[in-house]
């Protein structure tokens, strides 16, 4: 008997990730760890999830990433996938010149460092586990090429955050682990406040999550087509 996969959604008690975490349960038969910074959040959003389970994770706190990879290498031994989708603050009313900066490195301690600290404990699990993918959730806000001067905060860490998956994807290139960055486009979560149904911006992030293994790495793609960095 085969054992699932097993694959590692961040902030997945709702938007985005709980769409991702549903889609590769139900669509491709993995066992998800539902991460949330609120445990109870996490477990109702699971109890409507086929093979989840809830994880209390906070991606800003290092402890409470070394606690929830604690368990998660005691109970499973081993990480197939691991998308990290947890984000903050859409800073539109904002702009590079004015910035209150306290705001901006909390923003950057889940965008940018929180995404960072959970890969850097995800990687030895990812090297255990067979066709291993990380996916770095982005955005075209993170684009050099066309980059305005709306939501600074948010728009620098997520380019900080392509140029994390251009680091990582290097080098765990030699460990058959393929890393990319996807902009899921403009969706209609609470932090982006509208845009195309949830469903169809996870799709691009479930794409990346079961990529074959002759698939791309390093690159940044929305709806499983390359977009300029």
């Amino acid at each position: 008997m085969s054992h699932p996969r097993i694959a590692l959604v961040t902030g997945a008690n709702r938007g985005i990730g709980r769409e991702v975490a549903l889609q590769l349960s139900r669509d491709h038969g993995l066992h998800v760890l539902l991460a949330a910074r609120d445990l109870a959040k996490g477990e109702e959003a699971a109890r409507s999830i086929p093979n989840a389970t809830a994880l209390q994770l906070d991606v800003s706190d290092t402890a409470s990433v070394a606690r929830a990879f604690k368990r998660i290498g005691r109970d499973f031994g081993r990480l197939n996938v691991l998308v990290n989708n947890a984000g903050v603050d859409y800073d539109t009313d904002q702009r590079a010149s004015t910035a209150d900066l306290a705001r901006v490195r909390r923003a950057f301690d889940t965008n940018l460092f929180g995404a960072w600290d959970v890969a850097i404990a995800a990687a030895p699990l990812l090297r255990k586990g067979e066709s291993a993918r990380l996916v770095n959730v982005s955005s075209g806000a993170g684009a050099l090429s066309g980059m305005d001067g709306g939501t600074p905060g948010y728009g620098v860490a997520k380019a900080a955050l392509n140029a994390l998956t251009l680091k990582l994807a290097d080098e765990l290139r030699r460990d058959r682990i393929l890393v990319n960055a996807i902009c899921p486009g403009w969706v209609a979560t609470d932090m982006g406040g509208g845009g195309r149904p949830i469903p169809e911006g996870a799709k691009g992030v479930v794409w990346a999550a079961t990529l074959p293994d002759d698939g791309p790495t390093g690159g940044f793609f929305r709806d499983g087509r390359q977009i300029e960095w």
